[in-house]
């Protein structure tokens, strides 16, 4: 069987959020599209405690998107984003759900970040995403929404990892850095993805 995943489709992610992705909302008419040719679809949500220390606003002098050492891993540190609880960390409302059969909250750790649906950063712990694929019948995971070059990478990338087949869906993401991405893309192929 095939899954579609689709990550972190948040309203801090979209215009007018606090970590908005350029043109992130011109992905919705095309995963709404997707969705009913895929028998499971299933989604990530970021989920951040209002003090993770992935976040700017704890890290008094660095400003955001500065680079520090979090717990021995590197850390981008990002404006306050998916706030458990806050209408940012909500899914779009222009985000067709109700063929979502299961949702997968990450980075709720306030000591780690959590760039992929399966792993936090330093792989301490898993979402149980995997296999809650694997319980399913999943070999092979398509894979869009938001960031392209950090949450749907690291996503697709420990999918790679735990053994299943991986596409990447290009047009149904968006990236925050042109130049991150064309790395990403890179990285995927060399792992053996097929992005389309």
């Amino acid at each position: 069987m095939t899954a579609l995943l689709l990550v972190d489709i948040q309203n801090d992610f979209l215009p007018g959020g606090s970590l908005a992705v350029t043109d992130g909302h011109q992905i919705l008419p095309l995963v709404n599209t997707l969705q009913p040719r895929y028998e499971l679809v299933v989604a990530t949500q970021d989920w951040h405690p209002a003090a993770h220390q992935s976040f700017a606003s704890q890290h008094p002098g660095h400003p955001v998107f500065s680079q520090i050492d979090l717990h021995g891993l590197p850390q981008t540190l990002w404006p306050d984003h998916c706030v458990q609880g806050t209408p940012g960390a909500e899914f779009s409302a222009q985000l067709d759900q109700h063929r979502i059969e299961a949702i997968f909250r990450k980075g709720t750790s306030p000591e780690i970040d959590s760039y992929s649906g399966f792993f936090d950063n330093g792989h301490r712990k898993s979402t149980g995403l995997a296999d809650y694929l694997r319980g399913r019948g999943v070999q092979e995971v398509h894979l869009c929404g938001l960031a392209a070059d950090y949450c749907v990478f690291f996503s697709a990338l420990d999918a790679l990892q735990e053994g299943f087949r991986v596409v990447f869906l290009e047009e149904a993401t968006r990236a925050i850095s042109a130049e991150g991405y064309q790395q990403a893309r890179q990285q995927l192929e060399q792992r053996g993805a097929r992005v389309q």
